[in-house]
């Protein structure tokens, strides 16, 4: 841990005895070192500190390839071929740049997303999105582990409730890295992409799809069909994930980057590159999916069964389809690449469930996005490195039109369900009383959480920053809005069992 014995050409960072803190010279930070085991970024202008960020955005872009999308995607491309991958593009620019917002929040504050909302939020309101987001997480991985499951009963003939278990007990193991450094878990969340990366271009080089089509499906907007919005905004929805900006904003923590407005400006320059070319590979994957998917269904010389499958498809029926289409071979690159995508999504998962129990988090995507639109347009949270009015307006007409399309898609959907229930004219009015009056309370609860004004202070981080100048050595009452004095247990912070030398920590 970065002490008195650090070299000078280190920066010098503060540490807390006693609730107080101390500087270790002019200039130096008012927050102390999140984590013992952070990677140490030197503060000098040089491209190479670029490989030291990269790893945090491997282990967001995991969720836009978990098996639901697989399923969407596969979905997509049977019913409409190439016709939807211009939502592909437009969802991944977008992520892009929320992602790079939930990056920026983590990297200027030194606190994560869920810690800012456990300040910001009276305690009734984040009881009741803890217990939401807990359902929330619940749901995110069912599909996770099923489609590892699957592959695995593709791959080795598991049944299916063995895999479920062994998908479980596999993932806590895999989760077992990251006492020996978050850097082997990043490691292994790369090569798993970069596996079904090849898997998919594999398969994309056996199925030909016409090069043509794709890009013109790739650039040129158009919804054909009566259930092409529904599967539009299916893609979108799958494409901007809000457990992933709690953990976004978390794993940036694990590096220790200097405290000089410089080093905070390169950082976020550099963390938006590494997640841009994360987000980049996972783009080529979905749009490979989508392509493989649209040149099988759309082939020709398609048997009955094979129609069948492409016209109801899952992941699943895709395996048979992708054999008798396109050889064995093919249908065992597609479970390799579905094993891959859903052990690595279900160690994701498990990671931003930590966040989840320990700092109450959102429902859903509007809790989650709207805090960080306003935590990152705000002064009192970020300072001088608040977002520019171009990206404050850019990101809230993304931000609203996903959270408009989100409560559209709730909406038509629950209105569908209700007219073909087969419950009797009575049941039906009574449920869609309570149903509506549900989201009429999910509609109050986002407006409230967009006009609510900010009311905690984030613990600045320069002593010479003027726009962040909250005392730093209070206590009580005007302590109460500090950050700083939130206890932190994250999951790369938590001890298992087998305790390590104190000297590995030096």
């Amino acid at each position: 841990m970065s002490g008195t014995g650090q070299c000078s050409s280190q920066p010098q960072f503060m540490t807390s005895v006693g609730g107080s803190n101390r500087s270790n010279g002019p200039g130096t930070p008012l927050i102390e070192s999140i984590d013992v085991d952070q990677i140490v970024i030197p503060e000098k202008n040089s491209w190479k500190n670029l490989f030291s960020y990269i790893g945090p955005g491997f282990l967001v872009s995991i969720a836009y390839i978990d098996p639901g999308n697989f399923e969407t995607d596969l979905q997509a491309g049977a019913q409409y071929k190439y016709e939807l991958l211009w939502i592909i593009l437009v969802a991944s620019c977008a992520a892009l740049i929320i992602q790079s917002l939930a990056a920026r929040l983590g990297v200027v504050t030194g606190k994560h997303l869920a810690e800012h909302c456990r300040a910001e939020y009276p305690k009734v309101t984040n009881f009741v999105l803890w217990i939401l987001a807990e359902l929330a997480v619940v749901a995110c991985d069912i599909p996770e582990v099923i489609g590892t499951a699957f592959a695995l009963n593709m791959l080795f003939r598991i049944p299916v409730w063995c895999g479920v278990l062994i998908t479980g007990l596999s993932t806590l193991m895999l989760l077992l890295l990251q006492q020996y450094g978050v850097r082997k878990l990043e490691f292994l969340i790369a090569f798993l992409v970069f596996l079904i990366a090849t898997c998919f271009l594999v398969e994309l080089g056996y199925s030909k799809p016409n090069a043509s089509e794709v890009v013109r499906g790739l650039f040129v907007p158009e919804l054909k069909g009566n259930g092409a919005t529904g599967l539009a905004i299916s893609l979108l929805g799958a494409m901007v994930m809000p457990h992933n900006l709690f953990l976004h904003s978390a794993l940036v923590l694990s590096r220790k980057v200097p405290r000089s407005v410089h080093g905070i400006k390169e950082a976020c320059r550099f963390y938006t590159i590494e997640s841009a070319f994360a987000l980049t590979v996972a783009f080529l994957i979905n749009i490979s999916i989508i392509s493989v998917s649209g040149a099988v269904c759309g082939s020709g010389n398609l048997n009955p069964e094979d129609q069948a499958n492409c016209s109801d498809l899952d992941l699943n029926k895709a395996s048979f389809l992708l054999k008798n289409v396109l050889g064995t071979w093919s249908s065992k690159l597609f479970a390799v690449a579905l094993l891959a995508s859903g052990q690595s999504s279900t160690i994701t998962g498990t990671y931003a469930g930590q966040y989840v129990m320990q700092m109450i988090l959102s429902f859903e995507l509007p809790f989650a996005l709207v805090p960080l639109l306003k935590f990152t347009s705000s002064k009192t949270k970020m300072g001088q490195h608040t977002n520019s009015v171009f990206t404050s307006v850019l990101t809230w007409i993304i931000g609203s039109f996903i959270v408009v399309i989100n409560t559209y898609f709730l909406i038509t959907s629950f209105v569908k369900l209700l007219l073909h229930s087969g419950l009797s004219t009575v049941s039906q009015v009574f449920s869609g009383i309570f149903g509506f009056l549900g989201m009429l309370i999910y509609i109050a609860a986002i407006l409230y959480l967009v006009f609510r004004k900010n009311r905690k202070s984030t613990q600045p981080l320069l002593e010479s920053d003027p726009e962040l100048s909250v005392a730093h050595g209070s206590t009580g009452a005007g302590a109460e809005g500090s950050l700083g004095h939130l206890p932190r247990e994250d999951i790369s912070s938590m001890q298992l069992p087998q305790q390590r030398a104190a000297t590995d920590l030096d």
